[in-house]
């Protein structure tokens, strides 16, 4: 587990009707960096964006509907975690989350079953200052986003 990762487990309230799940409240710990922008991203199978971080802007995640592959790497050079990564699914059949990613961590996510919709809340808004990309087969970062799933 990378330093400062958290994942906020969501409760479902269902019915005949459909379901209703709170994702992220503002006076909610999880969520203390605040407002500043919402955003949509629809992504088709195969689809691969990786790799960037930001020095000021944390990010969190929620999968609406699809399956997605996960990287994250910690590019803090003085994190307990540094250079480690993580690798997980998020939405459809998947723990039922949100994820945050604080400042100095590198995200990247694949559509493994889509289309995916990943709805993402930034602290600040867009700024291309503190979008630093790194590509996605960069050798200083051990993850392949093209290994298919393990055989078992």
């Amino acid at each position: 587990m990378i330093d400062g990762i958290v994942f906020k487990e969501l409760t479902t309230h269902g019915d005949e009707r459909g379901f209703f799940r709170e994702i992220i409240r503002r006076d909610d710990d999880f969520f203390i960096e605040g407002f500043g922008q919402w955003s949509h991203s629809l992504m088709f199978t195969g689809v691969i964006k990786a790799w960037h971080f930001h020095n000021v802007q944390t990010d969190w995640w929620y999968v609406v509907s699809g399956v997605l592959r996960v990287g994250l790497c910690d590019m803090r050079p003085g994190s307990p975690t540094y250079r480690q990564t993580m690798d997980f699914l998020m939405g459809d059949l998947q723990p039922v989350q949100a994820l945050k990613i604080p400042p100095g961590i590198a995200h990247g996510c694949k559509t493994i079953q889509g289309p995916v919709n990943l709805l993402y809340v930034t602290s600040h808004t867009y700024d291309p200052a503190d979008e630093i990309r790194i590509p996605y087969n960069d050798p200083d970062i051990d993850f392949d986003w093209l290994r298919g799933p393990a055989i078992t």
